[in-house]
């Protein structure tokens, strides 16, 4: 069944995702703040609106994956003025890695409007959201994941239901610090290895046989030693996720202690001019230092 679906928002996820509902034959209403940026969605069958207002306006679906918590609340509350756009009955999906402050924010604006709403953020990058293979995370009601799980599948791997709002962001930061303390592994375990002389390719060899494996080894270990910071996710998000992460825990009095160690490393990385590369360009600043360069 067609779905009339409004996406906002056209960066590197949301591009991929509207690629895939318009491949499952979704009716997809497109809108960006830099509207050049809809023109190739718009080749692929996409119609791209002017405002956002005329953008949700025979939505039944509302859709959007932002940068940040700024950036949502200026679409919702701000400039975009999304809150004044919706109507009773509409759905919105908010895939933003924001804080659940936030998202129970959003939430509350929309039931006063009788706008129902799921916060579903995703794990995955450009490649995932491309091909099809996010894992989404989802907070709200129940029965309302239910309704939207045929248009969530379309655009992941897996989809996992988290409980009630704010539920499905609160998993997504869960997820970045495991992500985060991943790559800072990763970063100081070749720059040792680098450094005692062993063959960065031998090594991770190992790294993908044993019972710690990780498919982010497997990934980034291979573009590291292949010298590609090529942007999938950018260094300047991850340290905003970290900053997130960093504010969660305090508000819930839990210790992250080598958690706020890798924000700092991720942190000098952005100052040194990395951040618009990809989120593992961090590991060169563990390289410096080290005094080595992880290279075939």
């Amino acid at each position: 069944m067609t779905t009339k679906i409004a996406y906002l928002g056209i960066g590197i996820m949301g591009r991929g995702m509207v690629g895939n509902l318009l491949k499952a034959g979704h009716a997809v209403m497109v809108w960006n703040r830099t509207p050049e940026r809809c023109a190739p969605l718009v080749e692929k069958g996409a119609t791209q609106a002017d405002s956002v207002a005329a953008a949700v306006a025979d939505a039944e679906v509302i859709m959007y994956c932002l940068s940040d918590d700024a950036a949502v609340e200026d679409l919702v509350f701000g400039d975009g003025d999304l809150i004044s756009a919706v109507k009773a009955g509409q759905i919105v999906v908010d895939m933003t890695t924001i804080h659940p402050d936030t998202t129970r924010k959003e939430a509350a604006a929309y039931a006063e409007k009788g706008v129902r709403f799921l916060d579903a953020p995703v794990f995955g990058s450009k490649n995932e959201a491309a091909n099809g293979g996010l894992w989404i995370v989802v907070g709200g009601e129940r029965a309302l994941y239910d309704e939207v799980l045929p248009i969530l599948e379309l655009l992941s791997e897996t989809t996992h239901y988290m409980g009630e709002t704010a539920k499905g962001t609160s998993m997504k930061l869960v997820g970045n610090l495991v992500v985060a303390s991943q790559l800072e592994a990763l970063g100081e375990a070749m720059a040792m290895a680098t450094k005692a002389g062993l063959d960065p390719v031998d090594v991770l060899g190992v790294l993908h046989v044993t019972d710690f494996k990780s498919p982010i080894f497997d990934g980034v270990g291979a573009a590291l030693i292949e010298r590609d910071f090529s942007t999938h996710f950018a260094l300047k998000l991850m340290l905003k996720d970290a900053n997130l992460i960093a504010r969660f825990a305090q508000d819930l009095n839990v210790p992250i202690p080598a958690s706020a160690a890798t924000r700092e490393v991720i942190k000098a990385a952005v100052n040194q001019g990395w951040g618009e590369e990809n989120a593992s360009a961090f590991i060169k600043h563990l390289e410096n230092q080290a005094g080595v360069i992880v290279k075939k």
